[in-house]
């Protein structure tokens, strides 16, 4: 991504906002950036941050990459709007789930540039992770520019089939809410033994917390890292004894991770 490429962000919600932070925090000019919300409140929160907000596209609006960060149902109403900036030079990035490339080629042409995307909600601190696959209108330096522009949140990986992308909506896309549930139900099971709700949410915070970044940082499999906590007879174990059991954690989590895909796969038509 250079300093002179202009950006059109169609959405201004939560990732919307949360992409637009990082990118004014990573040095992009906010005259460099417009931004399409039909929502007061999205349009005040550019405002705020000095970036022009516009309520629908004008005519006179111009951008070397569209990133498409509205619900799917947003999308399907305004996105003929944008035909008139597709396809040449201008490149389309979408994070708006379940819409595939098949579905943006349909109404923008098959020779327009075309990166889909899947962030998670740790974009609003910058530790997210974004999976992206590119169609083949997509040149090198288009993906490279759609790359910067995710990266301003977290991490990013990409993928050689679309397909995939169930998956990682599965995984990763709907994976904090999973880490999350994890959270409450140690604070909860935390009281129950004892501790005061304060001291369990924050025991049970940090631990999950300071465990996600010990694994990430350690050239350990996670499975080497659970063996070193685990003493043989120990607290531990016994912990674990039940937790990977029949029916417990692996099987839930699996099912879980199933159950996501599949619905991704429906909700893709």
């Amino acid at each position: 991504m250079t300093s002179e490429q202009r950006i059109l962000l169609v959405g201004c919600g939560n990732m919307g906002a949360a992409l637009l932070r990082g990118w004014l925090g990573q040095g992009t000019a906010a005259s460099r950036i417009c931004v399409i919300d039909t929502e007061p409140a999205a349009r005040a929160v550019a405002d705020e941050l000095g970036v022009a907000a516009l309520p629908t596209l004008q005519s006179d609006v111009a951008a070397d990459v569209i990133v498409f960060a509205v619900k799917p149902q947003q999308l399907d109403a305004t996105l003929a709007d944008y035909r008139s900036l597709a396809g040449g030079d201008t490149a389309v990035l979408s994070i708006a789930a379940g819409k595939t490339i098949g579905d943006f080629e349909a109404v923008l042409g098959h020779n327009t540039a075309i990166m889909r995307a899947m962030p998670n909600t740790p974009a609003a601190i910058g530790r997210g992770i974004s999976a992206v696959v590119a169609n083949a209108a997509a040149s090198a330096a288009q993906r490279d520019c759609a790359e910067a522009l995710l990266h301003a949140v977290g991490d990013v990986v990409w993928l050689s089939d679309e397909r995939l992308m169930d998956v990682v909506t599965a995984v990763s896309g709907s994976g904090p809410a999973y880490v999350f549930l994890l959270i409450e139900a140690l604070i909860a099971a935390g009281e129950r033994q004892g501790l005061e709700p304060a001291l369990a949410r924050e025991l049970a915070q940090a631990t999950v917390a300071g465990a996600g970044a010990y694994a990430a940082e350690s050239p350990l499999d996670p499975a080497e890292l659970r063996k070193q906590v685990t003493s043989p007879g120990g607290t531990t174990q016994a912990a674990l004894a039940v937790l990977m059991a029949k029916g417990g954690i692996e099987e839930l989590i699996d099912g879980a991770v199933a159950a996501a895909t599949a619905r991704s796969r429906e909700l893709a038509g």
